[in-house]
Protein backbone atom coordinates (compact mmCIF):
# COMPACT_ATOMS: atom_id res chain seq x y z
CA UNK A 1 0.00 0.00 0.00
CA UNK A 2 1.70 3.36 -1.35
CA UNK A 3 1.31 5.36 1.27
CA UNK A 4 1.38 2.80 3.69
CA UNK A 5 -1.48 3.07 5.70
CA UNK A 6 -2.40 0.29 7.80
CA UNK A 7 -6.19 -0.69 8.08
CA UNK A 8 -7.44 -1.85 11.39
CA UNK A 9 -10.84 -1.88 13.60
CA UNK A 10 -11.41 -1.20 17.28
CA UNK A 11 -12.81 -4.43 18.54
CA UNK A 12 -16.44 -4.49 19.06
CA UNK A 13 -18.97 -6.23 16.90
CA UNK A 14 -22.31 -7.11 16.49
CA UNK A 15 -23.30 -10.73 18.35
CA UNK A 16 -24.70 -13.44 15.92
CA UNK A 17 -28.43 -14.07 15.94
CA UNK A 18 -29.81 -15.35 18.96
CA UNK A 19 -27.10 -14.95 21.26
CA UNK A 20 -27.39 -12.00 23.72
CA UNK A 21 -24.77 -10.23 25.72
CA UNK A 22 -26.41 -11.96 29.02
CA UNK A 23 -25.18 -15.59 27.72
CA UNK A 24 -21.77 -14.36 26.98
CA UNK A 25 -21.16 -12.58 30.07
CA UNK A 26 -22.35 -16.07 31.93
CA UNK A 27 -20.29 -18.36 29.74
CA UNK A 28 -16.99 -16.28 30.40
CA UNK A 29 -17.56 -16.29 33.59
CA UNK A 30 -18.68 -20.02 33.97
CA UNK A 31 -16.05 -21.00 31.08
CA UNK A 32 -18.73 -24.15 30.52
CA UNK A 33 -19.47 -23.82 27.15
CA UNK A 34 -15.91 -22.88 25.86
CA UNK A 35 -15.84 -24.45 22.70
CA UNK A 36 -19.61 -22.77 21.19
CA UNK A 37 -18.06 -19.49 22.59
CA UNK A 38 -14.77 -19.85 20.99
CA UNK A 39 -16.44 -21.32 17.78
CA UNK A 40 -18.36 -17.75 17.68
CA UNK A 41 -15.18 -15.67 18.28
CA UNK A 42 -12.77 -17.32 15.75
CA UNK A 43 -15.93 -17.14 12.87
CA UNK A 44 -16.66 -13.44 13.58
CA UNK A 45 -12.52 -12.80 13.23
CA UNK A 46 -12.92 -14.62 9.93
CA UNK A 47 -15.38 -12.02 8.92
CA UNK A 48 -13.03 -9.15 10.05
CA UNK A 49 -10.34 -10.99 7.59
CA UNK A 50 -12.85 -11.44 4.86
CA UNK A 51 -13.64 -7.99 4.83
CA UNK A 52 -10.06 -6.88 4.18
CA UNK A 53 -9.25 -5.63 7.75
CA UNK A 54 -5.23 -5.33 7.43
CA UNK A 55 -4.83 -5.79 11.47
CA UNK A 56 -8.25 -7.36 12.72
CA UNK A 57 -8.98 -6.80 17.04
CA UNK A 58 -10.20 -9.52 18.15
CA UNK A 59 -14.01 -9.61 18.51
CA UNK A 60 -14.98 -7.82 21.38
CA UNK A 61 -18.25 -9.09 23.22
CA UNK A 62 -17.45 -8.30 26.88
CA UNK A 63 -18.20 -5.19 29.05
CA UNK A 64 -14.71 -3.12 28.37
CA UNK A 65 -14.70 -2.75 31.99
CA UNK A 66 -16.08 -5.80 33.58
CA UNK A 67 -13.21 -7.72 31.42
CA UNK A 68 -10.80 -6.79 33.32
CA UNK A 69 -11.74 -6.07 36.75
CA UNK A 70 -13.37 -9.38 36.84
CA UNK A 71 -10.10 -10.60 37.21
CA UNK A 72 -8.31 -7.68 39.26
CA UNK A 73 -10.78 -7.58 41.67
CA UNK A 74 -10.41 -10.80 42.50
CA UNK A 75 -7.70 -11.74 45.40
CA UNK A 76 -7.55 -15.27 43.82
CA UNK A 77 -6.17 -13.59 40.98
CA UNK A 78 -4.28 -10.97 42.61
CA UNK A 79 -0.54 -10.40 44.28
CA UNK A 80 -1.57 -7.34 45.89
CA UNK A 81 -4.75 -5.27 45.90
CA UNK A 82 -5.33 -4.30 41.94
CA UNK A 83 -1.95 -5.96 40.55
CA UNK A 84 -3.38 -8.50 38.77
CA UNK A 85 -0.67 -11.70 38.70
CA UNK A 86 1.25 -12.32 35.69
CA UNK A 87 -0.05 -16.05 34.86
CA UNK A 88 -3.75 -14.40 35.34
CA UNK A 89 -3.36 -11.76 33.10
CA UNK A 90 -5.44 -13.37 30.42
CA UNK A 91 -7.56 -12.62 27.40
CA UNK A 92 -10.00 -15.13 26.60
CA UNK A 93 -10.51 -13.75 23.21
CA UNK A 94 -7.05 -14.87 22.15
CA UNK A 95 -7.25 -17.81 23.82
CA UNK A 96 -10.55 -18.31 21.91
CA UNK A 97 -8.21 -17.43 18.54
CA UNK A 98 -5.08 -19.43 18.96
CA UNK A 99 -7.07 -22.31 16.91
CA UNK A 100 -7.54 -19.98 13.69
CA UNK A 101 -3.72 -18.66 13.81
CA UNK A 102 -2.62 -22.37 13.57
CA UNK A 103 -5.08 -22.77 11.12
CA UNK A 104 -4.43 -18.77 8.94
CA UNK A 105 -0.55 -19.66 9.15
CA UNK A 106 -0.79 -23.41 7.52
CA UNK A 107 -3.22 -21.50 4.69
CA UNK A 108 -0.72 -18.35 4.31
CA UNK A 109 2.38 -19.49 5.63
CA UNK A 110 2.50 -16.25 7.92
CA UNK A 111 1.49 -15.43 11.20
CA UNK A 112 -2.40 -13.55 11.34
CA UNK A 113 -1.59 -10.37 12.25
CA UNK A 114 -4.04 -8.91 15.14
CA UNK A 115 -4.59 -5.98 17.23
CA UNK A 116 -4.91 -6.27 21.17
CA UNK A 117 -7.40 -4.05 22.64
CA UNK A 118 -7.28 -3.48 26.62
CA UNK A 119 -9.20 -0.59 28.89
CA UNK A 120 -6.48 1.92 29.63
CA UNK A 121 -5.81 2.49 33.55
CA UNK A 122 -7.59 5.60 33.62
CA UNK A 123 -11.22 3.90 32.65
CA UNK A 124 -11.04 0.90 34.58
CA UNK A 125 -10.04 3.42 37.82
CA UNK A 126 -12.91 6.00 37.13
CA UNK A 127 -15.19 3.09 36.91
CA UNK A 128 -13.79 1.68 40.87
CA UNK A 129 -12.97 5.21 42.32
CA UNK A 130 -14.95 8.01 39.92
CA UNK A 131 -13.74 11.61 40.78
CA UNK A 132 -11.01 11.00 43.30
CA UNK A 133 -6.76 11.95 42.84
CA UNK A 134 -4.95 8.63 44.01
CA UNK A 135 -2.53 8.46 41.32
CA UNK A 136 -0.70 5.53 42.99
CA UNK A 137 -3.69 3.27 42.81
CA UNK A 138 -3.75 4.72 39.34
CA UNK A 139 -0.58 3.47 38.25
CA UNK A 140 -1.43 -0.01 39.80
CA UNK A 141 -4.60 -0.46 37.51
CA UNK A 142 -1.52 0.37 34.68
CA UNK A 143 0.83 -2.09 35.86
CA UNK A 144 -2.16 -4.66 36.01
CA UNK A 145 -3.08 -3.74 31.72
CA UNK A 146 0.53 -3.79 30.92
CA UNK A 147 0.73 -7.83 32.29
CA UNK A 148 -2.68 -8.38 30.23
CA UNK A 149 -0.44 -7.06 27.20
CA UNK A 150 2.85 -8.63 27.95
CA UNK A 151 0.84 -12.17 28.50
CA UNK A 152 -0.87 -11.36 25.27
CA UNK A 153 2.44 -10.89 23.39
CA UNK A 154 4.22 -14.16 25.38
CA UNK A 155 1.16 -16.50 24.84
CA UNK A 156 -0.37 -15.66 21.31
CA UNK A 157 1.33 -18.98 19.46
CA UNK A 158 0.68 -18.49 15.90
CA UNK A 159 -1.04 -15.24 16.02
CA UNK A 160 1.38 -11.83 16.12
CA UNK A 161 0.37 -8.85 18.21
CA UNK A 162 0.87 -6.50 15.40
CA UNK A 163 -0.19 -3.48 17.64
CA UNK A 164 -1.59 -2.57 20.74
CA UNK A 165 -4.51 -0.30 21.63
CA UNK A 166 -5.18 1.17 25.16
CA UNK A 167 -9.12 2.49 24.92
CA UNK A 168 -9.55 5.50 27.28
CA UNK A 169 -12.70 6.84 26.02
CA UNK A 170 -13.34 9.04 29.30
CA UNK A 171 -9.72 11.49 28.35
CA UNK A 172 -10.76 14.54 27.12
CA UNK A 173 -14.58 13.86 27.37
CA UNK A 174 -15.66 13.02 31.41
CA UNK A 175 -15.35 16.32 33.85
CA UNK A 176 -15.24 13.67 36.34
CA UNK A 177 -11.07 12.65 35.90
CA UNK A 178 -9.62 14.59 39.30
CA UNK A 179 -6.51 12.82 38.22
CA UNK A 180 -3.05 14.96 37.37
CA UNK A 181 -1.92 15.25 34.38
CA UNK A 182 1.47 13.69 35.15
CA UNK A 183 -0.03 11.00 37.15
CA UNK A 184 -1.89 10.38 33.80
CA UNK A 185 1.31 10.43 31.72
CA UNK A 186 2.97 7.92 34.25
CA UNK A 187 0.06 5.42 34.03
CA UNK A 188 -0.10 5.65 30.01
CA UNK A 189 3.30 5.75 29.89
CA UNK A 190 3.29 2.32 32.28
CA UNK A 191 0.43 0.21 30.40
CA UNK A 192 2.29 0.57 27.23
CA UNK A 193 5.54 -0.42 28.36
CA UNK A 194 5.54 -3.95 27.08
CA UNK A 195 4.67 -3.21 24.24
CA UNK A 196 6.79 -1.02 23.31
CA UNK A 197 9.60 -2.76 24.68
CA UNK A 198 9.12 -5.14 21.79
CA UNK A 199 9.13 -2.47 19.04
CA UNK A 200 4.60 -3.09 19.43
CA UNK A 201 2.85 0.47 17.41
CA UNK A 202 0.60 1.28 20.35
CA UNK A 203 -2.35 3.31 19.96
CA UNK A 204 -4.57 5.42 22.37
CA UNK A 205 -8.41 5.16 21.26
CA UNK A 206 -10.22 8.42 22.24
CA UNK A 207 -13.77 9.69 21.87
CA UNK A 208 -11.86 13.18 21.74
CA UNK A 209 -8.57 14.60 20.78
CA UNK A 210 -8.71 17.49 22.90
CA UNK A 211 -5.98 16.13 25.46
CA UNK A 212 -3.98 14.76 22.38
CA UNK A 213 -1.41 16.92 23.68
CA UNK A 214 -0.33 15.13 26.98
CA UNK A 215 -0.65 11.83 24.77
CA UNK A 216 2.30 13.02 23.02
CA UNK A 217 4.34 13.23 25.94
CA UNK A 218 3.60 9.35 26.89
CA UNK A 219 6.93 7.86 25.47
CA UNK A 220 5.12 3.97 25.00
CA UNK A 221 1.99 5.64 23.18
CA UNK A 222 3.10 6.30 19.52
CA UNK A 223 -0.06 6.74 17.47
CA UNK A 224 -3.45 8.60 18.50
CA UNK A 225 -6.77 7.27 17.17
CA UNK A 226 -9.10 10.50 15.87
CA UNK A 227 -12.76 9.72 15.15
CA UNK A 228 -12.90 11.95 11.80
CA UNK A 229 -15.54 10.50 10.47
CA UNK A 230 -18.79 11.64 12.30
CA UNK A 231 -16.57 14.87 13.62
CA UNK A 232 -14.24 15.98 10.74
CA UNK A 233 -13.25 19.02 12.95
CA UNK A 234 -11.53 16.63 15.58
CA UNK A 235 -8.24 17.18 12.95
CA UNK A 236 -8.64 20.80 13.01
CA UNK A 237 -7.83 20.28 16.76
CA UNK A 238 -4.45 18.94 16.23
CA UNK A 239 -0.99 20.16 15.26
CA UNK A 240 1.33 18.09 12.61
CA UNK A 241 4.15 19.61 14.41
CA UNK A 242 3.38 18.52 17.42
CA UNK A 243 2.89 14.65 16.16
CA UNK A 244 6.57 15.29 14.37
CA UNK A 245 8.15 16.80 17.33
CA UNK A 246 7.00 13.92 19.47
CA UNK A 247 7.20 11.39 16.85
CA UNK A 248 3.59 10.26 17.23
CA UNK A 249 1.21 9.09 14.78
CA UNK A 250 -2.49 9.18 14.06
CA UNK A 251 -4.67 7.02 13.60
CA UNK A 252 -7.84 8.60 11.42
CA UNK A 253 -11.29 7.40 11.67
CA UNK A 254 -12.83 7.54 8.06
CA UNK A 255 -16.10 5.34 7.98
CA UNK A 256 -19.07 6.51 10.81
CA UNK A 257 -19.94 3.98 13.25
CA UNK A 258 -22.33 6.41 15.14
CA UNK A 259 -25.03 3.68 14.05
CA UNK A 260 -27.98 5.73 15.33
CA UNK A 261 -27.12 9.34 14.01
CA UNK A 262 -26.76 7.25 10.58
CA UNK A 263 -30.30 5.75 10.54
CA UNK A 264 -31.46 8.83 12.51
CA UNK A 265 -31.42 10.39 8.91
CA UNK A 266 -33.17 7.46 7.36
CA UNK A 267 -35.64 8.21 9.65
CA UNK A 268 -36.55 11.49 8.55
CA UNK A 269 -35.93 10.80 5.08
CA UNK A 270 -38.90 7.49 5.40
CA UNK A 271 -40.57 9.03 8.38
CA UNK A 272 -40.37 5.56 9.80
CA UNK A 273 -38.34 3.61 12.41
CA UNK A 274 -35.85 1.90 10.20
CA UNK A 275 -35.02 -0.13 13.83
CA UNK A 276 -38.87 -1.70 12.98
CA UNK A 277 -38.82 -1.60 9.01
CA UNK A 278 -35.32 -2.89 8.71
CA UNK A 279 -36.02 -3.08 4.74
CA UNK A 280 -34.23 0.23 4.87
CA UNK A 281 -31.31 -0.39 7.24
CA UNK A 282 -29.10 -1.76 4.45
CA UNK A 283 -29.05 1.87 2.99
CA UNK A 284 -26.65 3.22 5.65
CA UNK A 285 -23.60 0.60 3.74
CA UNK A 286 -25.50 1.18 0.19
CA UNK A 287 -26.31 4.56 0.08
CA UNK A 288 -24.32 6.25 2.92
CA UNK A 289 -20.75 4.91 3.89
CA UNK A 290 -19.98 4.38 0.41
CA UNK A 291 -16.46 3.38 -0.47
CA UNK A 292 -16.50 6.55 -2.09
CA UNK A 293 -17.53 8.83 0.92
CA UNK A 294 -15.27 6.69 2.95
CA UNK A 295 -12.03 7.36 0.07
CA UNK A 296 -12.89 11.21 0.40
CA UNK A 297 -12.53 11.57 4.32
CA UNK A 298 -9.04 9.99 3.91
CA UNK A 299 -8.14 11.84 1.20
CA UNK A 300 -8.95 15.04 3.03
CA UNK A 301 -7.01 13.55 6.44
CA UNK A 302 -3.66 12.57 3.93
CA UNK A 303 -3.97 16.28 2.55
CA UNK A 304 -3.58 17.23 6.13
CA UNK A 305 -1.39 15.10 7.61
CA UNK A 306 0.62 13.26 4.97
CA UNK A 307 2.78 10.67 6.35
CA UNK A 308 1.22 11.26 10.16
CA UNK A 309 -1.18 8.84 9.60
CA UNK A 310 -0.15 5.28 9.98
CA UNK A 311 -3.40 3.45 10.58
CA UNK A 312 -7.10 4.07 9.49
CA UNK A 313 -10.84 2.15 9.62
CA UNK A 314 -14.15 2.31 11.03
CA UNK A 315 -14.46 5.38 13.95
CA UNK A 316 -15.34 2.73 16.87
CA UNK A 317 -16.51 -0.10 17.44
CA UNK A 318 -19.70 -1.39 15.80
CA UNK A 319 -21.30 -3.93 18.99
CA UNK A 320 -24.27 -1.73 18.81
CA UNK A 321 -25.13 -2.01 14.88
CA UNK A 322 -27.81 -4.67 14.23
CA UNK A 323 -26.64 -7.39 12.46
CA UNK A 324 -22.68 -9.12 11.87
CA UNK A 325 -23.68 -8.94 8.13
CA UNK A 326 -24.30 -4.98 8.12
CA UNK A 327 -20.84 -4.73 10.20
CA UNK A 328 -18.70 -6.29 7.46
CA UNK A 329 -20.51 -4.75 5.18
CA UNK A 330 -19.02 -1.32 6.62
CA UNK A 331 -15.57 -3.02 6.96
CA UNK A 332 -15.79 -4.29 3.00
CA UNK A 333 -16.44 -1.19 2.20
CA UNK A 334 -13.90 0.84 4.41
CA UNK A 335 -10.82 -1.80 2.67
CA UNK A 336 -12.61 -0.46 -0.97
CA UNK A 337 -12.15 3.35 0.07
CA UNK A 338 -8.56 2.62 1.12
CA UNK A 339 -8.06 0.89 -1.71
CA UNK A 340 -9.55 4.00 -3.92
CA UNK A 341 -7.45 6.26 -2.20
CA UNK A 342 -4.52 4.48 -2.77
CA UNK A 343 -4.79 4.26 -6.46
CA UNK A 344 -5.23 7.87 -6.85
CA UNK A 345 -1.95 8.88 -5.34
Amino acid sequence: MDPEIIFDDIGSYPLPEGISRDWIEQVVTSRAEDEHLFGIISDTMEQKIAAGVEVPTYPQFQDMNRQYLRIINDPELTETPLLVKEPEAKILELEALLGLGAKYKKEHGKPLDIRVCVTGPVELYLKEFGGTSYGDVLLIFAKSIDRFVKNSIGHSGDLNVATVSIDEPSIGINPQIMLDDEDIIKALTAAGESAHQHGIDTEIHLHSPLNYKLVCQVPSINVIGVESAASPSYLELIDRADLQVSDTFLRVGIARTDIFGLTAVLNEKYDTNVWKETDKLMEVVTDMETPEVIAGRLTNAYGMFGDSIRYTGPDCGLGSWPSQELAQKLLSNTAKGIEMFCRNQ
